[in-house]
């Protein structure tokens, strides 16, 4: 049976570049991984006095990263850091304290940005967030994808071989990556 991976994009944008590449994935993705994109865009910011009547937004989204057996972040880079409904919804799963749905989850990030050094600083911010959920980590390869307004045609196809070929090869080890640490 394959792994239900969540898919978290942090870009709320209708026509994003990181949208974009979490429907390649979900193209690429191998017959062991089943790849669902989790909107964030409607979760409240997150507020300790709200954890003792969570809105429903909050318990759907919690309910279904918890039962899924990884995750997979797809993300853009804002001022060197990730986008406020990603770390939003970061921290929404990891409350109320010990009762997070992020723990022990095997993670991967994918940043994308049209610059040329492809939101590494945000990719970079989301794996310190990562180690301290206690969620394992993919280390290699890592994907930092620029030139992302280049990359997709008029249907938001992921069109240059070279990045597909990449991205079959990212998301195929990510595959044995929950194998391997999925519980």
């Amino acid at each position: 049976m394959a792994k239900d991976i969540v898919v978290i994009v942090g870009s709320l944008r209708k026509e994003s570049f990181n949208r974009k590449m979490a429907h390649a994935l979900k193209e690429l993705a191998p017959e062991s991984l089943s790849l669902e994109i989790v909107e964030i865009g409607a979760l409240q910011i997150y507020n300790q006095d709200m954890d003792a009547q969570p809105t429903a937004e909050w318990t759907v989204f919690r309910d279904r990263v918890r039962k899924a057996d990884g995750v997979l972040f797809v993300t853009p880079e804002y001022n060197r850091s990730v986008p406020a409904a990603l770390k939003n919804a970061i921290d929404v799963g990891s409350r109320p304290y010990g009762k997070s749905v992020w723990d022990k989850k095997p993670a991967a990030i994918v940043s994308v940005s049209p610059s040329a050094i492809g939101a590494f600083g945000a990719n970079h911010h989301l794996r310190q967030s990562l180690v301290f959920l206690n969620m394992p980590t993919m280390q290699q390869p890592e994907a930092y994808v620029g030139g992302a307004d280049k990359l997709f045609d008029g249907e938001g196809k992921l069109t240059v071989a070279a990045t597909r070929e990449f991205m079959g090869k990212f998301i195929a080890a990510y595959a044995q990556w929950v194998e391997r640490h999925a519980g």
